[in-house]
């Protein structure tokens, strides 16, 4: 999303000509023209990816496409922590913040950046605040661009943005398999990584995509969680205020959780979603996110639901858990993916020694405020335990 890496960006004061304000600079200058530039050019850089793929084909097709890994469900939740964990492990290859905004050739993109040399900058806190230290060979979600570039209004509150197993969208599929076997060709990788929330709407089709997929849903204790996206929503807010490039480029990148331009999950439900943006545009902060918080992890229970074999591809795992008893979680975690523990094991001891609650931060709701998010939160919140405690 940012180049974490140009630090005294962050924080530098710009003197806009327009009004003579000082505001505060939260997007680098660089970033920020070469990802409108992309924008624009979407059209010729998919004609690119095509013609890299013409190029490729016989590398795309000796491949493998085996068992690929999504990570899904609401922010706040682990997600990134997860990423990065799984990313380490020898077999496993997710994007990075340095395949963004250039995402459309990964094998010519990485092919170069291996050659020319990578940013080794030292990791950076990210602009979420929340202790998770960056670079630009982190692990990020990035991919969303391709789903907006093949379908509509996938963000759009108002619209089902649901994709299930009658999705058909010939044109994505061909690019999406193609990128993966890609990336994963030029990284010498076995298996293909994906963090991306917005991926619990699209269950269904991924499962279609990739029968053999696994996929993750972490999950807090939702007044914990809700806590954690009314502050981060806050804080993107307050950064839009001070630098209005902000909203342009997180919708530009895929990303629509939190700040002024953040958007609604709709589940064929025109009611709920109504409601998280009656809530949002109130400033019931917290109401709306309990909202947003049910609807997607409902969403998820019902998928798991019904069919067995929905349940057999999805591991759920609770953040609490996760910190109570890291190595044993992990294991869990490790069995469900079928990846090898053996070249994991340093980083199994490495991240068991460092998860532990938030600290930073603790929930300032009111009694109301509380009463309505466990109100709102309680029915799903113990059927996820239920489905959690079906995968110790």
């Amino acid at each position: 999303m940012w180049d974490h890496t140009i630090r005294p960006w962050l924080d530098r004061p710009v003197l806009m000509p327009s009004d003579s304000t000082v505001i505060r600079s939260h997007v680098p200058a660089g970033l920020y023209c070469k990802t409108a530039l992309f924008a624009a050019m979407a059209p010729l850089w998919r004609a690119l990816s095509r013609l890299e793929s013409v190029v490729l084909a016989d590398e795309i097709a000796a491949q493998p496409m085996r068992r690929p890994i999504y990570i899904a469900g609401v922010p706040r939740s682990g997600t990134t922590l997860l990423t990065e964990m799984l990313a380490r492990h020898p077999a496993v290859t997710s994007h990075r913040y340095s395949d963004f905004p250039n995402l459309w050739t990964p094998y010519w993109h990485n092919w170069l950046a291996d050659r020319v040399g990578r940013d080794r900058s030292e990791p950076a806190e990210r602009a979420h605040r929340d202790r998770l230290k960056v670079n630009r060979e982190s692990p990020e979600a990035v991919e969303e661009v391709l789903w907006m570039n093949f379908f509509d209004r996938l963000h759009d509150p108002t619209h089902d943005q649901r994709l299930t197993a009658d999705t058909d969208n010939p044109a994505f599929e061909r690019a999406y398999r193609d990128h993966i076997a890609k990336l994963l060709a030029v990284r010498g990788a076995e298996r293909y990584l994906a963090k991306g929330n917005y991926n619990a709407t699209r269950l269904g089709y991924l499962l279609k995509l990739f029968p053999d997929a696994r996929i993750v849903v972490p999950w807090r204790e939702p007044v914990a969680q809700v806590a954690s996206l009314v502050k981060q929503d806050r804080l993107f807010t307050r950064m839009a205020a001070e630098d209005a490039r902000v909203p342009r480029q997180l919708a530009r990148s895929g990303h629509f959780e939190f700040g002024p331009g953040k958007r609604a999950a709709h589940l064929g439900d025109d009611e709920s979603a109504a409601a998280i943006v009656d809530d949002w545009n109130a400033g019931r902060l917290a109401e709306g996110w309990a909202r947003y918080w049910t609807a997607i992890y409902r969403h998820v229970l019902d998928f798991l639901g019904a069919d067995s074999g929905h349940r057999e591809a999805v591991f759920v795992l609770g953040y609490e858990r996760l910190c109570a008893d890291p190595e044993a979680a992990l294991d869990a975690l490790l069995g469900h993916l079928d990846l090898d523990p053996a070249p994991f094991a340093a980083i199994r001891v490495d991240f068991a020694g460092r998860i532990s609650p938030p600290d930073y931060y603790r929930p300032e709701f009111s009694d109301s405020e509380l009463e309505r998010i466990r109100e709102l939160t309680a029915p799903v919140a113990a059927r996820l335990a239920a489905a959690e405690v079906a995968d110790r």
